[in-house]
């Protein structure tokens, strides 16, 4: 019987069998890194945030994922796709489609001005038990009476208001579209979302249902998660009228991230509320 020739580890055809044993190994570290680090990230990625003239097109994408603006978990779905022009009015989205990994879609730009894009959802959560088994739900209120057995035990039911969104200028910044809506957790910026420069500080003020939203976290992620071994996060919080800034590092696509909770649900039968807020803006340098 023929023995086959074990390579010793210097010989060169053993080299690419070394490395790959190596990249197996990081990859089985990484998959044990704490949790918080791999967090899915709901977010909107246009093409462009600012643009010359006043007639323009932004392809947006938008997706669910551990690592920020990367493909490789799940589409956002654009049921509360809305799109504000400069003039306040709804604009138009177009060409949108949703594959198995992203959604996206199309905004003319053909007002001059800024354009508001956001995702906005509100539903129910739930959980629950059925003959000592675990349940989880999620849906509309009008499902829930449907779906939700009337037996239910232990049922805790969370009113969840959500939005993502990023905001795009074309030719001169300004209009309407930035104003608050009154409802669940918004951004109001002070320093212009498309007038960031890396190495400068920007304010915004945080409001929740159109009051200030105070001593309320805010993490904010710069985008390339995949590409480094640390998240580089930054860090600020709310004063007492929802104001906070944020020292931008470096130049790049960035993802700010807040969430609220209380007891002010206003769907029955909740009982509690989150309001959570997701922004990307982009950081020019200077």
């Amino acid at each position: 019987m023929k023995t086959s020739a074990r390579l010793h580890p210097s010989h060169p055809s053993a080299r690419p069998a070394r490395r790959l044993a190596t990249r197996v190994a990081v990859l089985a570290l990484a998959a044990l890194a704490p949790l918080a680090a791999h967090a899915h990230r709901q977010w909107l990625l246009p093409s462009a945030t600012v643009l010359s003239g006043s007639d323009a097109w932004v392809t947006v994408d938008a997706a669910v994922s551990n690592d920020l603006f990367y493909f490789e978990h799940f589409p956002l779905r654009l049921d509360g796709l809305a799109v504000t022009a400069p003039d306040g009015a709804a604009a138009k989205a177009e060409n949108a489609s949703t594959g198995r990994y992203r959604s996206t879609f199309d905004v003319r730009l053909d007002k001059p001005g800024t354009y508001r894009v956001a995702v906005v959802n509100s539903g129910l959560f739930a959980s629950y038990k059925v003959d000592g088994q675990a349940k989880r739900w999620r849906g509309t209120a009008e499902a829930f009476a449907k779906e939700v057995p009337a037996n239910a035990q232990d049922l805790q039911v969370t009113q969840a208001e959500g939005r993502v969104e990023t905001f795009v200028t074309a030719g001169k910044p300004g209009g309407d579209a930035l104003k608050p809506t009154g409802h669940g957790l918004e951004l109001v910026p002070i320093t212009h979302p498309n007038d960031l420069v890396a190495g400068d500080a920007a304010s915004f003020r945080l409001l929740l249902d159109g009051k200030p939203a105070a001593n309320v976290k805010v993490d904010v992620v710069p985008g390339g998660i995949r590409y480094r071994d640390q998240l580089n996060e930054l860090h600020a919080t709310t004063d007492g009228e929802g104001k906070f800034s944020v020292k931008w590092p470096s130049a790049g696509m960035y993802w700010l991230e807040a969430d609220v909770r209380d007891d002010k649900a206003t769907i029955a039968p909740a009982r509690q509320r989150r309001a959570s807020y997701a922004a990307t803006v982009e950081v020019l340098p200077q």
